[in-house]
């Protein structure tokens, strides 16, 4: 490593510490929490943790991958042992909740959904507000994470979690057909729509645009017409689906989808949605940049080399797509290793870190790595500026911010299923929506 962990966290750990110590109560673990500055010796063996034990919980996901090789240099330079545990989405969620249920303190710090669970988690009391930790860490430049990915992780003002993972929706569209058709790439989502009807060719297997028909998982993929058409899921905490301007985005979306895209797209979620825009038979396609390998691999893609990128069209309020944290790192408000628990997430989110994980194609949250021309060998030259473009003006959810999120995105999902099917005044069903999704509101604040 380049930077030692005692240049990037050193003369800080007092500051850790403070913090902990008033962070830090409730602890269920029965050893003593650490509140006091290192020893003059572990200082100048640079292990000012020498002895510590956490446990670290993980998706199985390529952040885990590229960050487990990186693990002993972390453990040389702290002395602390760091016990990796990996696991499927939906078992990560399901083991952390029952744990955290039942007061665990361990794991010490775990990957997380901060959109999915984070609002949850919080309100239970699981997991540790962070903000003092990241602002007066040394050298830790938290300012230096982008505005939207801070966004996704901050829950009632209180910093919930680190962001890991960033994630943006964006349009793609096969080069050569817009070239052969003389049309450009498309600025609006009026320009959209007419590029979609103009090379929509049904009888010759072509198809306009795909993107997700499934009721839940089109929910994420909306939003982004939502908020181009200065429309949001809640607005003042209070829900907002049935205003003109969502229902002119629901509308929109629904009908590009209902018009001008292949049978099934009612049951498609991004797996079919891709699968289909890499077989060749569509023309345009709005989901996340993450996936992108899913149509340029030419493995996977027979128009590998035909695919190009494009920020997300704009509405009434210009080009707003969301900008999330689609992972992050949070520490479990119950350990009893909180200082060394930050040393690790300073570590692993640290410029030097993020620089690394990000070469393996893992979209980090900060600003300077994406400025770094090292910093972007991972990703497609093409995709690049349009990330950056994308994290400059997105919005930090990608659905409603609710605790009950998975009720929540069946409601905002049959909108635009409804219009799908053929209902052609999607007015009532958006008002029904909304009080649905209200109810669902007003439960949460009991919670």
């Amino acid at each position: 490593m380049k930077k030692s962990f005692k240049q990037w966290v050193g003369a800080g750990s007092t500051v850790v510490i403070a913090a902990t110590v008033v962070a830090g109560c409730g602890t269920t673990n029965t050893t003593p929490q650490q509140t006091t500055q290192p020893s003059a010796a572990a200082t100048a063996n640079a292990k000012p943790f020498a002895g510590k034990t956490i446990s670290l919980v993980t998706a199985n996901h390529p952040w885990a991958d590229a960050i487990k090789p990186l693990l002993p240099d972390f453990e040389k330079e702290t002395g602390i042992k760091v016990n990796v545990e990996s696991f499927f989405e939906d078992q990560l969620t399901q083991k952390l909740t029952v744990q955290f249920t039942s007061g665990s303190a361990t794991p010490d710090v775990f990957m997380y959904r901060p959109l999915q669970e984070g609002k949850l988690f919080y309100k239970n009391g699981w997991v540790q507000p962070l903000d003092d930790y990241a602002q007066k860490a040394k050298d830790y430049d938290f300012n230096d994470f982008s505005k939207s990915s801070i966004g996704s992780t901050t829950v009632d003002a209180k910093l919930a979690g680190i962001p890991i993972i960033t994630e943006q929706e964006i349009l793609y569209y096969r080069k050569d057909l817009l070239q052969k058709a003389g049309i450009s790439v498309p600025k609006t989502l009026d320009e959209l729509a007419a590029a979609v009807k103009k090379l929509h060719d049904p009888k010759n297997e072509m198809y306009g645009f795909v993107a997700r028909g499934q009721r839940s998982p089109l929910v994420t993929q909306v939003s982004s017409f939502l908020y181009s058409e200065g429309a949001d899921f809640t607005t003042n905490d209070k829900a907002s689906i049935n205003t003109p301007e969502a229902v002119k985005a629901f509308t929109t979306y629904g009908t590009l989808l209902k018009d001008y895209a292949p049978p099934g797209v009612l049951n498609m979620s991004w797996p079919q949605a891709f699968g289909i825009f890499a077989q060749g038979k569509v023309a345009f396609l709005t989901d996340a940049n993450s996936l992108y390998q899913n149509a340029t691999d030419p493995a996977k893609s027979k128009i590998s080399d035909q695919v190009g990128f494009a920020v997300f069209p704009g509405g009434k309020s210009g080009s707003k797509p969301y900008s999330i944290t689609s992972w992050g790192l949070a520490m479990n408000a119950k350990s009893g290793n909180k200082d060394a628990t930050w040393a690790f997430i300073q570590w692993a989110t640290s410029k030097d870190v993020v620089l690394k994980t990000q070469q393996k194609g893992n979209p980090g949250a900060r600003v300077s790595v994406w400025d770094k021309p090292e910093g972007i060998t991972g990703f497609p030259a093409e995709l690049v500026p349009i990330i950056k473009e994308s994290a400059k003006t997105g919005v930090d959810h990608d659905r409603p911010t609710v605790i009950s999120v998975g009720e929540a995105r069946d409601a905002v999902g049959e909108i635009v299923q409804k219009l799908m099917t053929g209902e052609s005044n999607i007015q009532p069903v958006a008002d029904k929506a909304n009080q649905a999704l209200q109810t669902i509101m007003d439960k949460d604040k009991t919670r």
